[in-house]
Parts: C-alpha cells; sequence; structure tokens
C-alpha cells in the first residue's frame, strides 16, 4: 500500500499541477482526509497549487503545514554548507503531515538547474526530488513534457524512468503531459506511461492572469470576462482589414489605445459572433476616444479592456512568457485539468497500484466524487431545457469536460451560442435543439395527444404544450432520445415534475412518485424523503415512499436502514399520525420482510445510539438509520432545512424516485456545483 506519491516535474512547465491534482481527486473518492505537501515552496501563502488543493480538498494540515522550507531558506541552507540540514528540517515537517493521514500527496520542487533565478546553487533537481522522496518513503510519479518532443518523447520518458531507478526511487508509472495530437503514447517500460494531450483550456492563462501579470488595469469587464482564456495574441497596428484577417478565437487584442478603429472593428466582429475574443489591452497608457468607448459598450461584448503602460512590442513580449496556473481563482481550468487526468490516465490501474484502502466514513467529498466517477463509468445521454441559463452553460462545460454524460441544450442554438460566448465558456461537444423548429414536434404531438386524449387535448393543443421546453425534453426522454432530464434552475419544481407524471407516469405497482434529499453531513450520508412532492401520504402512499428511498439508497452505495419517523417512539403515542406511520411500518414488514425498518421512532432515537438504548434497546436500525421517511412534507422539507443550516451539511436533490425514467428537479438557487451532482445522480439513475 502506497502511503505516499511523490509528484516530480522533470524540467519547468511540464504541467505537474494536472497529476498532482488528478491524484487529489482520485484518493479523496478513498481517504476521508488526504495529506498535501511541497518541500519548497516560494512563500507563505504564495503557492497557488498548494492554496487551491488545501481549499479544495478535506486535507489533515492547513496550507502553513503543508510544506517544508521557502526557496529562500533553502539557499541559505545550501550556501552555508548545511544541505542535510534542509533535508531534514524538510523530512520532519513532512512526517508531522504524515502521521496524521493515511496518504499523501507530495509535489516536487519548481526549481531548474540553470535558470537565472539567483539560487543557481540549489542541488540537482531531479537528484534531490528522488532523494527526498526515498526520505519520505514515497512511490513516485515523474511528468515529463510533450510538447516539443515529438521526435524522441519515448527517449525522454525511458531517461526519466531509468534515471530515477537509478537514484534509488521506486517509480509507479510515468506521465506525460502536454503531448501533441497524433503522437502515439510511450511503451516498453515495466511501469505503466501515459500521455495527457495538451489541452488549451489548462495550458492557456486566463485574462486575468495576464492582467496581474502586466500589471494591466481593468477598464470595463467582470468575472466572466476576466477568467476568458487567452488561446493567441494578436498586435493591433495595421489598417482595419488586416486586423480581421488575423483574428482567432480566443485572441487577446493588444493595440494603442488611440486606435479606436481597431478597437470598434475587432468588438464588432465578436458581437457578430465571426470571432469569439479574450479580451482587449491597451497599451500606452491610453484610453480609446470617448466616442469609442460609448460605441464598444453599446455593442454589449462582455469583453474585458485592459489597459497597461508599456508599449505593444514590450506588452506582446512579457504576454508571451505568462505561465497558467492552476488556482482557486480559476474553478474552469481545474475543472479542464480534471477532465484531461480522468480520460487519458487509466485510474482504475492507478488505484490498485497505490492500493489504498478506502475509508470507512463517507464525506461529502467522496460522496460527490463517487457520483462523477460512476456517471462517467456508464455515460448516458441527459437533456437540460433550461439551455440559455449562466448557471446551465457552466455546469455543461464541467459535465463535458469531465466526461459525466453526453448534454442536449434545449433553446434557440442562436442564443445559447451567443450566451456561452457572453458568459465565456466552451460548449461544443452539447448539442443544441430548438422545440420551436426541431424535427420531432410533429411526432411527440402526436404522441402527446394520443397520451391525453382523456382529457380532451386535440393535436393542434398538443403541437403548442410540446414547444414548452420541459414538456419537450419529457418527451425526448420518453421517445428514447434521452437517458433522463433536468430541469428546474428557472422553472417552478410543479413546472418540472408535471409533465414527467403526465407522460412518462410511475413505476407500476408504486402508488406514488416521490423524491428524496442526500444530506451530506461531515462524516456521513444520509437519505431523506419525502421533502418535496407529496403533502400529506396516507399509509400505502407512506410506505411506497420508503420502499423507494431504501432503493434509491441502496442504488447510491448507502446500506439502508429505515426509520419511519413520527412524534412518539414504539407505542408511547397514539393519534393518527402515529398510526398512518405505524400502518405504514406494517406494509413494509409485509412487503419486504429482509429490510431493517423501524417505526413509529422519533428522531433523536432513530439516529442517536445512546438515546436508542434508552427508547428502543435491541433494535437494528434505532440508532443506526441512513434513511429518514418524514410523514408529511412539513415536516420533511422544514427537517432538511433546518439541518443544512445548522449542522452546515450539503444537501443534494431534490432526487425523483419512483418514475420509469429518470427526471429530477432542481432548485431555482442552484449553484453550478448542485447542477453537476445532479445531472451526475439522473446518468446513475439512468444506468440503473
Amino acid at each position: 500500500m502506497a502511503s505516499s506519491v511523490y509528484v516530480a516535474g522533470l524540467g519547468p512547465g511540464v504541467g505537474k499541477s494536472t497529476v498532482a491534482l488528478g491524484l487529489a481527486e482520485l484518493l479523496s473518492r478513498q481517504v476521508a482526509r488526504i495529506g498535501v505537501f511541497r518541500p519548497l515552496t516560494a512563500g507563505p501563502g504564495a503557492d497557488p497549487l498548494l492554496t487551491l488543493l488545501t481549499t479544495r480538498y478535506p486535507v489533515v494540515a492547513p496550507y502553513a503545514e503543508s510544506f517544508g522550507v521557502t526557496v529562500a531558506e533553502a539557499a541559505t541552507l545550501v550556501a552555508d554548507g548545511r544541505r542535510e540540514e534542509l533535508i531534514s528540517r524538510i523530512v520532519e515537517r513532512y512526517r508531522a503531515v504524515e502521521r496524521q493521514c493515511g496518504s499523501v500527496i507530495v509535489i516536487g520542487s519548481d526549481f531548474s538547474d540553470g535558470q537565472d533565478d539567483g539560487h543557481d546553487e540549489l542541488p540537482r533537481e531531479l537528484a534531490f526530488n528522488a532523494r527526498l522522496a526515498t526520505e519520505f518513503g514515497s512511490v513516485v510519479i515523474p511528468v515529463v513534457a510533450g510538447q516539443g518532443r515529438r521526435p524522441d518523447l519515448n527517449a525522454t520518458v525511458r531517461s526519466a524512468y531509468h534515471t530515477l531507478v537509478d537514484l534509488d526511487a521506486t517509480v509507479l508509472a510515468v506521465i506525460a503531459n502536454r503531448v501533441p495530437p497524433g503522437m502515439a503514447t510511450p511503451g516498453g517500460l515495466p511501469v505503466p506511461v501515459w500521455a495527457i494531450p495538451e489541452v488549451p483550456a489548462v495550458a492557456a492563462p486566463t485574462v486575468a492572469e495576464v492582467a496581474a501579470a502586466l500589471d494591466a488595469t481593468v477598464v470595463t469587464g467582470g468575472e466572466a470576462a476576466l477568467d476568458r482564456d487567452v488561446l493567441d495574441y494578436v498586435v493591433g497596428a495595421a489598417h482595419v482589414p488586416a486586423l480581421l484577417d488575423h483574428l482567432t478565437d480566443g485572441a487577446l487584442i493588444i493595440t494603442p489605445g488611440d486606435r479606436a478603429d481597431l478597437l470598434v472593428a475587432a468588438s464588432a466582429a465578436h458581437a457578430a459572433g465571426s470571432v469569439t475574443l479574450a479580451g482587449l489591452v491597451l497599451t500606452l497608457g491610453e484610453l480609446p476616444d470617448p466616442r469609442a468607448v460609448r460605441l464598444i459598450e453599446r455593442l454589449n461584448t462582455g469583453l474585458a479592456m485592459l489597459v497597461v503602460r508599456s508599449d505593444s512590442y514590450q506588452t506582446i513580449s512579457a504576454a508571451n512568457r505568462i505561465e497558467a496556473k492552476l488556482s482557486v481563482g480559476t474553478p474552469r481550468k481545474v475543472e479542464a485539468a480534471l477532465g484531461a487526468f480522468e480520460t487519458h490516465v487509466d485510474t482504475t490501474e492507478l488505484n490498485r497500484l497505490l492500493d489504498v484502502t478506502r475509508s470507512s466514513r463517507v464525506t461529502p467529498l467522496m460522496f460527490e466524487n463517487d457520483l462523477i466517477d460512476r456517471a462517467r463509468a456508464n455515460r448516458r445521454h441527459l437533456v437540460l431545457p433550461e439551455g440559455t441559463d449562466e448557471r446551465i452553460l457552466r455546469a455543461t462545460e464541467t459535465l463535458l469536460r469531465r466526461g459525466v454524460a453526453d448534454l442536449t441544450l434545449l433553446g434557440d442554438p442562436a442564443e445559447i451560442t451567443r450566451r456561452a460566448r457572453e458568459v465565456g465558456v466552451e460548449i461544443g461537444a452539447a448539442r443544441l435543439v430548438d422545440p420551436a423548429t426541431a424535427p420531432w414536434r410533429d411526432d411527440f404531438a402526436e404522441r402527446y395527444a394520443e397520451l391525453r386524449k382523456h382529457k380532451a387535448v386535440t393535436l393542434d393543443l398538443a403541437y403548442d404544450v410540446v414547444r414548452d421546453v420541459n414538456y419537450f425534453g419529457t418527451m425526448m426522454v420518453s421517445a428514447g432520445l434521452a437517458d433522463g432530464m433536468v430541469s428546474g434552475a428557472g422553472h417552478t419544481t410543479a413546472a418540472t415534475i408535471r409533465p414527467a407524471f403526465e407522460i412518462i407516469k410511475t413505476v407500476p405497482g408504486l402508488s406514488v412518485a416521490s423524491s428524496v434529499f442526500f444530506m451530506l453531513l461531515a462524516d456521513r450520508v444520509l437519505v431523506y424523503g419525502d421533502c418535496a412532492v407529496n403533502p400529506d401520504p396516507d399509509a400505502a402512499q407512506l410506505a411506497d415512499i420508503a420502499l423507494s428511498s431504501a432503493q434509491t439508497a441502496a442504488a447510491f452505495g448507502i446500506e439502508p436502514r429505515v426509520a419511519m419517523l413520527s412524534y412518539s417512539t414504539g407505542s408511547s403515542g397514539s393519534g393518527a399520525d402515529v398510526e398512518k406511520v405505524a400502518a405504514a411500518t406494517a406494509l413494509i414488514r409485509e412487503q419486504r420482510p429482509d429490510l431493517p425498518v423501524e417505526g413509529p421512532i422519533q428522531y433523536d432515537a432513530a439516529i442517536d445510539p445512546q438515546v436508542a438504548a434508552t427508547k428502543l434497546p435491541g433494535s437494528t436500525v434505532a440508532g443506526k438509520a441512513t434513511v429518514f421517511v418524514f410523514p408529511d412534507l412539513s415536516s420533511g422539507n422544514n427537517t432538511y432545512k433546518a439541518v443544512q443550516r445548522s449542522a452546515n451539511a450539503v444537501a443534494v436533490g431534490p432526487v425523483m424516485q419512483g418514475l420509469r425514467r429518470p427526471v429530477n428537479d432542481l432548485s431555482r438557487g442552484a449553484t453550478v456545483k448542485d447542477i453537476v451532482n445532479t445531472v451526475a445522480i439522473t446518468a446513475i439513475q439512468a444506468g440503473s
């Protein structure tokens, strides 16, 4: 079992951040709390990757405890001839992290031989990292650069492996990163070799990173504008026609501020959709004529406009030296890096090589990552009716990059494309369908009219109804053109699920469709039902809700132990509400004698072992329930929200259950993360 993995980059710019991030994501599915460690860092708070990892994942030590020494401290020790003291200090700091967890990711040093960085006296990089890996007891994953190595990538990979082995390091695998398209994966080694291609969204800096590196003043542009990827630089110095010929998608225009003609032309080309620019940089500290600025503002491009004091030549020279960084401030870049890692590295094989024992605890991050993993393993096609919603567009980019599902977005394709361009997201792999003009509309109208003829729905009326995005999306699911649907970011729950009740209907033999929330507590995941659909279910419906909830829990890896909640436990109370719960419990035991169920039971007796020992000693459910079934919507909805707020729990849902095909509802306040999780859940439901 490998308790420590050392990511060693062979040279600058190899992209070991992508590998470290991918490893952290992989291990976070197995280990409740991981350790991250950097032997050398620029200084406290100055390392964007370490900040990202200690912020994104449940790590055992904060940033201040997750590095060995600063580069300046290391240089001083080496200059004084105290190399072994340097090693000792780093090892001591590492051991303090290691003692707190079962698995540590170590990110090797960033310095490189021969660089004019003032620290040439530091030991040779590869030997230094190999020595530390040996002292830590780490297995090593060397990362080599693929770009610019078309003729000799195989030789580079073999050299990296054999050099580290000669230095007594244990090499787990070799990863070639930023490999050009079409290049074969190197082989011929006794360990796996994986190749990750160059991903522009990872390698390219954002407009915000360019602004920071150039010390630019941001004149216009919000967060979305600054988050755009800079894929190219175009210097504007010629006439307008020449500039237009050289514009490319993702280009950052660098031009003197007095060239209003070029700025207006570039902005107009972007607004017209002929090209998607990254932004505008005005040199020499000059702003364009106010009349030109007003015209650009009316074009509503959504582009950032930056002003720098340097001239165009100095600006482009400085811009070409900017390296993109994975950081807390670049979430789209993080998702793109994870998508590249998970697509091109055999994570199943890597997990086997690491042989990390899975924690018995299930943290929120472990549960969420497991959702992504399971959805990717059995990829499905889902429809998202709210195609122009910014959150849906951002979630779509994440889902496609992570390979979670294939997606159809509903709406006017031109409008969806325009909104995606405004937001600065890449959704090219999604299918865009306009219900108003889709070739399926006639067939859907006929199907819907037949389904609802008992309600006097005519063909003409049906033709209008199926134009609605939720009805159209539901018809896609019913017709097998999509495996599931997720909606509700801009629609009410009723607008989302009513078409499902009319068209898809419930599973045969089930009296009612219902919903659950996955409540992600600090150390476990609970299932609450029904908190969103049925106001006052009767005993038979309550039993069906419990059976559906138990089935949902089992489908997502949660052993179902069902608590039928009431205001009394056992036979201590009486009344119609208690009798309803008792009757529902009896029905469950009759239909599923193998299912652990207890009811009526109060919440404290269901979740607290000490209370359970007093109120229901000997119960197989009391004190350790995982599925909580509420007697009515009022108690369920209020309880999930109370737990969510007071216990700082993450509530994932509502997740619909009991329908013949999966349709799930989003809260109108849903975040991008909520949408990603709900799509993953829907994909898993579709594949089960």
